[in-house]
């Protein structure tokens, strides 16, 4: 339904104001309490509101929005309860929901807009939003706005529409007068819209600029530019879901189109199953598993019904985690992907623009063969020297998301990563900084790509021509502008990031005095340590897991009593690099337990998340929000630094030879 040309408070409708104080909110919630923007400042407001938060994993088992509604910010838990009991959002009458800074950051996830619009929620008011969410939002046809709007709306005025726009790309504007993605795409097909064209002047353009300008719809022959703020419609090189997704992309297509829906270039694109495999392994998992198969038929009737390319698990087995499986068999250097999962934007490891969208977009998209997107401003990272050898790229980005993504110098831009210190970086560490823009509330990152990025991805596939690979691969250029600037770091100057529980930009390097401990955070001992997940499962991160077990088994020790040190691998190509190399022996000395291929603990439904309030983990996945992995404290640190604690009890940073040269009690 479009929204009307004005928008006002419906009498009787209620705001709920998302604040820093959790008993105001019960209040509001209980009825008891009604609050006015006046009464507050944005700093009294709710900061980070994640996706996990608005509906954890366990709600999105269910694929229809009015279900997943029910259960509305469950994931906010204060003193271990939740402050939104079942139904709760839905039975106080709220049209109108307030944050502070950065809403919807994490997950891609598109319940966490569903969950509120089906509680009836018409507009949601945030001092900055993050990219996915809020594109979500448009293509749901909820409305946006800002602190001051509210208090005019509060204060009885009707606002009208084009303010709502007001900022936006014509594209967007085109989807917020229809009333959401879906009625414009169905407006277009019939005819009654049309998308507006965009004339960009010749201009040096960034890596990301030039991937969508290359993918220009019905561009001609005509040289192409696009700049940032330029509404366009580009072409998809490919994209998956998987089992947490599909169900919902094949209900919408059903939903809009019929049960004869199709879909254009179905070769393009797959499904994956990986996100729940190990679901029935978590004892506070196991009463979802019938919502959870349910989740796996209809992912199966989408294949069946589409033909797109399948990478279910067979024998229980998933073949990876989609990310990882993608950049070794799907994606190619200046490829443009979209995928229904916020870290799509690892393929731009791989010199690729990728990011993550809802279900909405990405059924619309595979629906129509083509996106539409607003050409997201750039910031670029020139990285110069050599990582220290206790240093990972995880540090990298734990550094990057303390001294740019906290002070929000990257939110909704292309992180794009250049310089010679890329070039001492392997193929599996570049993912690494890919894959962690989506922490950054990026668009998406994208590493420029060299004679390695070529010879790489050529090795993991039969008949790829590294003459084509290189061909389509994209630099910036010399002249390119940044919106966010142009940063160069010394990787020589960095040392051992951990990242305290709640956010993955509350890093601590470690002391550069000593190098071994990361001393600022005290002695925190730990209960399970988690080396995995699409962000460190890769070939090279299971390298540095095993460079530190193999010197702690050299040196007669074993995993520290009272810690259960957790190993899984990112797919079935690193699981076997691991045991032609003789890994698996190794780990076995140890006592490590190892995991087969496969998302797990990261989203909280596999071996190695917490059971209890009390434990303390530190992990290697990219993300640690609370009640991420299980209720308990998770800390984030690289590969290296989650070994080295599993042995000495207690977060260590690692140091070559701490074990053989006994440099650190254990």
């Amino acid at each position: 339904m479009k929204p009307p040309a004005h928008i006002a408070l419906t009498p009787g409708k209620r705001v709920l104001f998302l604040t820093k104080d959790p008993e105001l909110i019960r209040q509001q919630l209980a009825g008891t309490l009604d609050l006015r923007m006046s009464d507050l400042t944005v700093d009294d407001l709710l900061d980070d509101i994640n996706t996990d938060a608005m509906t954890p994993a366990w709600v999105c088992f269910r694929h229809r929005p009015e279900d997943i509604a029910r259960d509305a910010y469950a994931g906010l838990i204060v003193d271990g309860k939740r402050l939104f009991e079942t139904d709760a959002l839905k039975n106080g009458n709220f049209e109108v929901i307030v944050s502070g800074l950065r809403k919807g950051v994490g997950s891609s996830r598109e319940t966490a807009v569903q969950c509120e619009k089906w509680s009836g929620i018409k507009i949601a008011v945030a001092a900055s939003f993050a990219p996915i969410h809020a594109q979500n939002n448009v293509n749901q046809g909820v409305l946006m706005g800002d602190h001051a709007m509210l208090e005019r709306l509060q204060n009885g005025e009707s606002i009208a529409l084009d303010e709502f726009c007001a900022g936006r790309d014509p594209i967007t504007q085109c989807i917020i007068r229809e009333g959401g993605l879906f009625p414009l795409a169905k407006s277009l097909a019939a005819g009654k819209a049309e998308l507006p064209k965009v004339h960009t002047d010749e201009r040096p353009m960034t890596m990301g600029e030039k991937i969508l300008a290359r993918n220009l719809l019905d561009a001609g022959d005509d040289a192409r530019y696009v700049k940032p703020g330029d509404a366009v419609a580009v072409k998809v090189d490919g994209g998956y879901s998987h089992e947490f997704t599909t169900a919902q992309v094949h209900y919408f297509l059903q939903q809009e189109y019929g049960d004869n829906y199709t879909v254009k270039n179905p070769d393009k694109f797959a499904v994956f199953e990986d996100h729940l495999i190990y679901a029935d392994e978590v004892e506070r998992m196991k009463k979802f598993l019938p919502e959870i198969e349910t989740l796996r038929k209809l992912q199966r009737e989408f294949q069946q019904h589409t033909g797109v390319m399948d990478f279910s698990a067979k024998d229980g087995i998933s073949p990876g985690i989609c990310h990882e499986v993608a950049r070794e068999v799907l994606i190619d250097p200046g490829d443009f992907i979209q995928a229904t999962d916020s870290h799509t934007c690892m393929g731009g490891g791989s010199n690729s623009l990728s990011w993550g969208v809802g279900a909405t977009e990405y059924a619309n998209l595979i629906s129509a063969g083509f996106t539409m997107v607003e050409v997201p401003e750039s910031i670029r990272f020139e990285l110069t020297g050599t990582l220290p050898a206790n240093c990972t790229a995880k540090d990298i980005m734990l550094y990057i998301l303390l001294h740019f993504a906290k002070p929000q110098a990257t939110l909704k831009r292309v992180m794009e990563f250049t310089g010679p210190g890329v070039k001492g970086l392997s193929m599996d560490e570049r993912a690494t900084l890919a894959n962690m823009a989506t922490e950054c509330s990026a668009r998406g990152g994208i590493v420029e790509a060299d004679e390695e990025t070529y010879r790489w991805i050529a090795a993991q596939r039969d008949g790829v021509s590294i003459d084509e690979l290189r061909k389509n691969a994209v630099s910036p250029d010399p002249d390119a502008h940044y919106d966010g600037g142009v940063h160069t770091i010394d990787l020589a100057t960095l040392t051992p990031m951990v990242a305290d529980p709640g956010d993955p930009d509350r890093g601590i390097p470690s002391d550069p005095t000593n190098g071994a401990l990361v001393s600022e955070i005290g002695e925190v001992k730990i209960d399970i340590a988690y080396g995995g997940s699409c962000t460190a499962g890769k070939v090279d991160d299971l390298e540095f897991y095993h460079r530190v077990v193999s010197e702690a088994v050299d040196a007669g020790l074993r995993v520290a009593d009272g810690v259960n040190f957790f190993i899984q691998f990112g797919s079935k190509s690193v699981e076997e690099h691991c045991r032609e190399r003789g890994y698996l022996e190794t780990f076995g000395k140890a006592g490590v337990t190892i995991i087969p291929p496969g998302c797990g603990a990261c989203i909280g439904c596999g071996p190695g998340v917490s059971e209890n309030a009390e434990q303390v983990t530190v992990s290697a996945i990219n993300r640690n929000y609370k009640g991420r992995s299980g209720p308990g404290r998770l800390y984030l640190a690289s590969p290296l630094t989650v070994a080295a604690s599993a042995f000495t009890g207690h977060i260590t940073a690692f140091t070559p030879g701490m074990f053989a040269n006994r440099t650190i009690e254990v």
